[in-house]
């Protein structure tokens, strides 16, 4: 029981690892899905389009992050760290969600408000920009953070290549002291303990929308 203090708070300094694979992979992730998003639905590479989405789908997260942490840096010229390596990977396969979410919320909008945009000669840029991607990211909100979730919890995947994440350093407290219950609930306590954090966040955003035009 003397190790219960210590042995928590060394599983917690695994958190800022945890958040910044969570939070660097969803930047990516959603700049990559708009991209793709947007793309597909303007017909511009829409079967090569469709294809990479399926195939990120398709394929496990641990063989992508395998394929980027030990197969691309003999294609790159270097190797990145594994902190970057799992940002880009949670990154990628996630934009594949975030495409296929935005997807759905672009389909849900009114035809007639791209022929209007289109009447009006407002540029592409503008009408993603102004009038539709503001509209849609309103409506697939409660789905986004979701997806956060989702990746929160799969960046545990990160221990297969190195890194000290929440996870990765419950299994080494478990393996040192023969004791798997302890480390592995506290895992769990801080797991939920930032899902939890994340859907609060969430909803006072959702309230607050800040993302959506005033009408």
């Amino acid at each position: 029981m003397n190790k219960v203090i210590p042995n928590f708070l060394y599983i917690g300094s695994g958190v800022l690892l945890t958040l910044q694979l969570t939070f660097g992979g969803v930047f990516i992730g959603t700049i990559l899905g708009i991209v793709l998003s947007v793309l597909r639905y303007s017909g511009i590479a829409g079967p090569i389009i469709t294809g990479i989405i399926s195939l990120l789908r398709g394929t496990p997260l641990i063989l992508q992050l395998s394929f980027i942490y030990f197969i691309a840096p003999s294609i790159l010229g270097f190797r990145l760290s594994f902190l970057w390596a799992g940002i880009w990977a949670f990154g990628i396969n996630s934009s594949a969600y975030v495409a296929e979410i935005l997807r759905s919320g672009i389909e849900s909008l009114p035809k007639g408000q791209f022929e209007a945009a289109k009447t009006l000669e407002i540029t592409r840029f503008y009408m993603w920009k102004d009038i539709i991607l503001p509209q849609v990211i309103a409506n697939i909100f409660p789905a986004m953070v979701n997806e956060v979730i989702a990746l929160l919890k799969e960046t545990a995947l990160i221990a297969m290549i190195g890194g000290l994440d929440i996870m990765r350093r419950a299994q080494t407290v478990a393996a040192e002291q023969y004791e798997y219950l302890m480390p592995l609930c506290m895992a769990g306590v801080y797991y939920y303990g930032l899902v939890l954090s994340i859907e609060f966040v969430g909803k006072k955003i959702e309230k607050w929308k800040p993302y959506a035009k005033d009408s």
